[in-house]
């Protein structure tokens, strides 16, 4: 492709070029630098210019971002990259599994979610059919603030269990 062609023959790249590689906006780069996450430097111009090794930060970013990582901590995960060098094979897989955790977390939270939705979660709205069964005149405000029973799936198994066993 013309712009692969073009970023091959180049060692510094302008934002245009990197946005339009990268897949990003222009704004979103300049956002980037701002949060640290990424770098550039001015021309004699006084235009930005950026190594290539941009262009990898950028897709561990989008990657993170898509994963539901926040800014905060893809930025606190690259700053342990060295800046003189475009992330390796090696740097991605220590990137991906501090990030594994958490989404193993988030995963769990969804899976919950999917599971509970739809009947009473402990939110107080008692709404739902099985709501004056399960959390009758929302006792379980007693207990926590908000969605207790997505946040927290075992007081829900044990009330419902516990409610189940007395009828």
């Amino acid at each position: 492709m013309k712009t692969e062609k073009l970023l091959r023959d180049e060692p510094n790249l302008s934002v245009g070029k990197v946005a339009a590689r990268a897949d990003v906006a222009v704004s979103a780069l300049h956002f980037y630098e701002n949060k640290g996450l990424i770098r550039s430097w001015r021309n004699n111009g006084n235009q930005r210019r950026y190594k290539k090794d941009v262009l990898r930060r950028i897709a561990i970013i989008k990657a993170g971002q898509k994963m539901g990582i926040t800014l905060g901590e893809i930025k606190d995960t690259l700053d342990t990259l060295p800046d003189s060098r475009t992330p390796t094979k090696e740097d991605w897989a220590k990137l991906s599994t501090a990030w594994q955790m958490k989404l193993d977390e988030k995963i769990a939270y969804m899976q919950r979610l999917r599971s509970y939705v739809d009947g009473c979660i402990g939110c107080g709205c008692l709404s739902m059919k099985s709501c004056p069964i399960y959390n009758p005149g929302d006792i379980v405000a007693t207990q926590a603030n908000g969605a207790v029973w997505l946040d927290e799936p075992d007081k829900a198994n044990k009330a419902k269990s516990c409610y189940d066993n007395e009828n």
